[in-house]
């Protein structure tokens, strides 16, 4: 986003909806990340309603861009209203202004065919027209932390021969990992059963229980028998900055033992390779939908080991 403002709309407007002056993890704030550009932040329409007409009114002889901005990490609900991105390009259509998209999480996969709620994917900013769209290489994508920037050809080349490029540019190592990960959508449905951020969040809830199950009778017969283990409904989120109204039935197994929890999750997270648990009503969770295939194995194994050394 930085590069691409700095590219398009330094010392010039850009113009964006109050309700969408997002801050991302490590307290990147949109507006700081503007000023960095050199960009000249205009502000329009309030925190929960922006109407075309917001935007209309605030083009000027000096604006470089209309910016919209997924709110992919946070939410706004109840008496609500924002202007759409098809809106918003056949506004700058009119006016002759650039659309500038900022999706957030990079997601190439219609998350409904799944049961999830929808979430805007790359292929849906670009067939609607916009000039540039920006998002991440990982989150939902699912591949290397980057930041990815597509869009029409002159656009992309003033960014690209931008000297703030070079600066944020890919290293041949992720630009291995990002390719790898990008062919996995050739088939898009075998994706979700290849890149395992869609295998976490495409998982039948009737499939992590049988997976829980197995792994709480593995579990019950490698510990002693003062321990309990059991398996607990739970209910998943997504994070990592996406679906932040997204709740995923789940299933973890719940361990017991006559030690404090905090004991077996500390030594859990020291083992190598380590196993991230939480802890609730006493009880160490593992919640299935976190173990791809083949950690349920290294996860009874590790429990056997801290029992071993204890």
């Amino acid at each position: 986003v930085l590069l691409a403002l700095a590219a398009l709309a330094h010392g010039r407007e850009v113009i964006v909806s109050r309700g969408e002056l997002v801050e991302i993890g490590g307290s990147f704030r949109m507006p700081e990340v503007m000023a960095q550009s050199g960009a000249t932040l205009v502000e329009v329409g309030t925190t929960n309603r922006t109407h075309l007409r917001d935007y209309e009114r605030a083009i000027s002889s000096d604006t470089a861009l209309l910016l919209k901005v997924h709110r992919s990490n946070f939410s706004i609900r109840g008496f609500v209203a924002e202007v759409s991105l098809a809106d918003l390009v056949d506004l700058g259509r009119r006016r002759g202004i650039p659309i500038m998209f900022d999706l957030g999480s990079g997601c190439l996969v219609d998350l409904r065919t799944h049961g999830l709620p929808h979430e805007p994917t790359v292929q849906e900013a670009v067939t609607s027209g916009c000039e540039i769209s920006t998002f991440s290489g990982d989150k939902l994508l699912g591949g290397p932390q980057a930041g990815l920037i597509v869009g029409r050809a002159k656009f992309v080349e003033a960014i690209r021969s931008h000297p703030l490029a070079r600066t944020v540019r890919m290293d041949k190592l992720d630009y291995a990992a990002l390719a790898a990960t990008l062919q996995q959508y050739v088939d898009p449905e075998a994706a979700w059963n290849s890149l395992p951020v869609l295998q976490m969040l495409g998982a039948p809830a009737e499939q992590l229980r049988e997976r829980a199950e197995q792994l709480r009778d593995a579990v019950a017969a490698a510990v002693p028998g003062m321990w309990r283990v059991t398996v607990r409904p739970t209910v998943a989120e997504v994070g990592g900055g996406s679906l932040p109204e997204a709740h995923l039935p789940s299933f973890a197994v719940a361990i017991t033992s006559p030690k404090p929890p905090n004991w077996l999750e500390q030594k859990l997270r020291e083992h190598r390779p380590p196993i991230f648990g939480r802890i609730a009503d006493d009880e160490l969770l593992l919640d299935v939908r976190t173990l791809l295939p083949g950690d349920d194995e290294v996860a009874r194994e590790a429990i056997k080991s801290v029992i071993s050394d204890s």
